[in-house]
């Protein structure tokens, strides 16, 4: 009787056929001029991004009270004992701002998701 251990095998789950190196991946490792194009176009379409997000919730903000301005029955109104510009300044605005949170976030992602398939192609 012999200890001898069969000799390991490695598993492959399916045979590729002319296997390659994924270019695009060492491009952007390497930071070549094709690689740096397309990082900085990700990097691009976050500030866009960013800038877009930005300015949906400052318009927003420097629309109330601009409203408040313009339409003096929207001033003048109350709710439970508090003037309506404040209250939808101080209560109603933060689900507003959670959204555009929300959605930059899942379009950020969906960015670097683009990339990443991009890379891996």
């Amino acid at each position: 009787m012999t200890d001898a251990k069969p000799a390991r095998q490695r598993v492959i789950l399916a045979q590729r056929r002319g296997a390659r190196i994924v270019r695009t991946r060492v491009e952007v490792q390497e930071q070549t001029e094709v690689g740096d194009a397309m990082v900085r176009s990700l990097v691009r379409a976050q500030l866009w991004l960013s800038i877009r997000s930005a300015a949906l919730a400052l318009g927003v903000l420097f629309a109330i009270p601009l409203v408040g301005l313009l339409v003096p029955a929207f001033a003048d109104a109350v709710v439970f004992g508090i003037r309506l510009p404040w209250l939808v300044l101080g209560v109603l605005i933060y689900p507003l701002l959670l959204g555009v949170g929300w959605v930059y976030v899942r379009q950020a992602e969906r960015n670097e998701h683009e990339f990443t398939d991009l890379v891996d192609d």
